[in-house]
């Protein structure tokens, strides 16, 4: 037989779950049983390679500690590896045992957390050991707490070695039902590859970098197709323009649907139109491409527009009005 104990704490001196794991190691050891442990504060970066040290696992302990809330993020992250990458055929056989010490609060709520998600992974129950420690020294010098701890290591292996049924329960339904990954449909070696090159640094860095490279060479192509498409309105807007002597002015349209405003610039028998930034306009406004044209058809001004709610301005409302001088569109 052989037990896996996945530590989800911080090492700290006076951990009561290190006491716990120590305990547990030493009956499991009496019983002849395979134990490998894995305290996942030393092996964070290679969290997602761990699914697959379940492979030849009878049963899984996984402990952590309550210091404030939670089961504790690396903890949280190997149950995600094992829903992600690991071979659930292989996890509906591991019996696993919760244990959850908790130096504040909220050591029930964990070894419920830990419980759910052992199910929904598909995996089979027992009996955990959860408490509230508020001073360690009177803790691991209590005999009945270690009895205790001692009776419940039994009661996992007596389970294991028999192996015991336990009856369906919802979770299990969950994940069948509703809890579906869209995800690949990998064989089990297929998983256990890509969570290796998941865990590697390195590969993640340089598919990163690719993906980059591309989102870079798509930006550029888009870019040059923003610009064959920026002539939009700046042809009729020459077309339609009637000159004001006298009349300088600097106009922005920001339509949602174009990447950079609109910018006309009006310098008395003189205009100019183009899509680009400007450093400042007398009127700058926000209209939709279907308003827009509305006005460059004629059905529409821009002060009815503005007046309507249509469009939103900002600036001079005497300029604005000379737009409708401007460009007489009807």
């Amino acid at each position: 037989m052989k037990i896996n104990i996945y530590y989800g704490g911080r090492g700290m001196i006076g951990d009561p779950t290190l006491y716990v794991m120590n305990k547990m190691q030493e009956v499991l050891k009496e019983l002849n049983v395979t134990v490998e442990r894995y305290d996942l504060y030393e092996i964070k970066n290679n969290i997602t390679a761990l699914p697959q040290t379940l492979k030849d696992a009878d049963g899984v302990i996984l402990a952590t500690t309550v210091e404030w809330y939670g089961i504790g993020g690396w903890m949280q992250q190997f149950l995600d590896a094992c829903w992600l990458y690991g071979d659930k055929e292989k996890m509906s056989k591991i019996y696993m045992c919760p244990v959850v010490m908790s130096t504040a609060y909220g050591e029930r709520e964990g070894m419920m957390n830990l419980n759910a998600a052992w199910e929904i992974l598909g995996g089979i129950l027992c009996t955990g050991i959860c408490g509230f420690v508020a001073d360690i020294s009177d803790f691991e010098q209590n005999k009945q707490y270690a009895r205790l701890i001692e009776r419940r290591t039994e009661d996992m292996y007596r389970s294991i070695n028999q192996k015991a049924v336990v009856l369906p329960c919802s979770n299990q339904a969950v994940k069948q039902k509703v809890s579906f990954t869209q995800s690949l449909n990998l064989t089990p070696q297929e998983a256990e590859q890509l969570s290796e090159l998941a865990s590697d640094d390195d590969y993640v860095q340089k598919q990163k970098e690719d993906i980059q490279e591309l989102a870079s060479m798509f930006k550029d192509l888009m870019g040059e197709k923003e610009i064959e498409e920026s002539n939009l309105f700046v042809e009729d807007l020459k077309n339609h323009f009637h000159p004001q002597p006298g009349f300088q002015a600097v106009y922005k349209f920001y339509i949602p649907e174009s990447a950079k405003p609109l910018v006309v610039k009006v310098d008395n028998v003189e205009m100019e139109c183009f899509y680009g930034t400007v450093d400042k306009a007398d009127v700058e406004m926000q209209i939709s491409l279907e308003v827009m044209n509305e006005i460059i058809q004629g059905r529409m001004t821009f002060q009815r527009a503005f007046m309507a709610g249509s469009m939103k301005m900002k600036g001079d409302f005497k300029i604005l009005r000379t737009l409708d001088i401007l460009y007489a569109f009807q």
